[in-house]
């Protein structure tokens, strides 16, 4: 079972297609980002990264376009102090500006190869919980980047919308996303968030919870990729049928040596279990606010689990279990966010009031 989510992740992430588009829907998460062409699915999903070196201008790392998504996270703690692999954005809002543009420019222009010149109008995913300027600030490096009109949709909006879930109608529905920076809860009716709740513990709280737990059990350092390939392989939230093990590498501390170690799924299930009950104590907090008339909903619609945290076996039941709610994992909910952003692009009339216009 966490074989097959591991599989599940390394597959979705080889989506890269070279298509033309003149609309973009735009999932611009923490971890990855992922572009959304009107009846053509997801035509791009590349980690969020860039490699920039050091006092230059421009900051790009000139490494023939190839400094950008992919090959840019190769490069995260493996380089010289003269150049750094970034992730731009901060528990999903923008904290490089620059950077983020010279992200966006390049997947835009990698979809968009057969289409120069076009200046496509964009819906781009933004947290429910940002501010004001951090909006602007999303809506103006995307024109910058190229777009000729951009349109923000909160996440669990456009998540709800990808997973086929008709939010426009006056009946209590609740996702739970978890991403790479943030985890989002909602309750929406009525195409309108009624409550929520936000919190940056997701994906990467995961992964940091992993080092800790490495370092503290077994006096071994190991870096984010590292942490991040052991989550996706064996990580679960619920006791598996067949517990699994993994090597791990990493550098000991006390001797400053390389050292291996196996580690099962069983540690890493203790490891992940704070901001795993995190968020579900977040899903509670989300209930408890929610009004009596549609929290009686829930009894019928349940919980939907959207972006990559989703997947991890067991989150499902565990959830379900605590909430005493039916559970259910969105089709590739992964793509989930980005397949709303496509649709609302789709029908912009419909869903006009759902969007945030520049």
């Amino acid at each position: 079972m966490a074989d097959s989510f591991g599989l599940s992740i390394r597959k979705m992430l080889n989506v890269t297609m070279n298509l033309g588009a003149s609309d973009l829907g735009i999932d611009l998460g923490t971890a990855n980002t992922l572009v959304c062409v009107p009846g053509k699915g997801v035509v791009l999903m590349e980690p969020s990264v860039v490699a920039v070196r050091a006092n230059s201008n421009p900051p790009i790392v000139p490494l023939n376009g190839r400094a950008v998504g992919y090959e840019a996270k190769k490069m995260i703690e493996r380089t010289p102090e003269s150049i750094k692999a970034i992730r731009p954005l901060k528990d999903g809002v923008i904290a490089d500006f620059q950077i983020t543009e010279i992200m966006l420019r390049y997947f835009i222009r990698k979809v968009q190869k057969r289409s120069w010149g076009v200046r496509p109008r964009m819906v781009v995913s933004v947290p429910s919980g940002i501010t004001a300027v951090e909006e602007k600030a999303v809506r103006n490096s995307a024109v910058n980047a190229g777009a000729r009109r951009v349109h923000t949709v909160a996440e669990p909006k456009a998540g709800a919308i990808g997973a086929g879930i008709r939010i426009s109608e006056p009946i209590g529905v609740m996702v739970i996303d978890i991403g790479g920076g943030t985890s989002e809860v909602a309750v929406l009716s009525l195409g309108e968030v009624v409550t929520l709740e936000s919190l940056p513990i997701a994906g990467d709280e995961m992964d940091e919870a992993i080092i800790s737990y490495v370092r503290e059990m077994y006096g071994l350092e190991i870096g984010h990729r590292t942490a991040e390939a052991v989550k996706i392989s064996i990580a679960s939230a619920y006791p598996l049928e067949e517990e699994v093990s993994y090597e791990i590498r990493g550098k000991d501390i006390a001797a400053g040596l390389p050292r291996r170690l196996q580690i099962s799924s069983a540690e890493i299930r203790e490891a992940i279990h704070d901001p795993v009950y995190k968020i579900i104590d977040a899903a509670k907090s989300c209930l408890d606010r929610t009004p009596p008339e549609l929290a009686s909903d829930l009894l019928d619609t349940g919980i939907t689990l959207l972006g990559g945290g989703a997947m991890i076996p067991g989150l499902r039941e565990l959830i379900s279990e605590e909430t005493g709610l039916t559970v259910q994992v969105a089709e590739d909910p992964i793509k989930a966010v980005a397949r709303g952003t496509a649709i609302l692009l789709e029908k912009l009339d419909e869903y006009e009031d759902v969007l945030e216009a520049d």
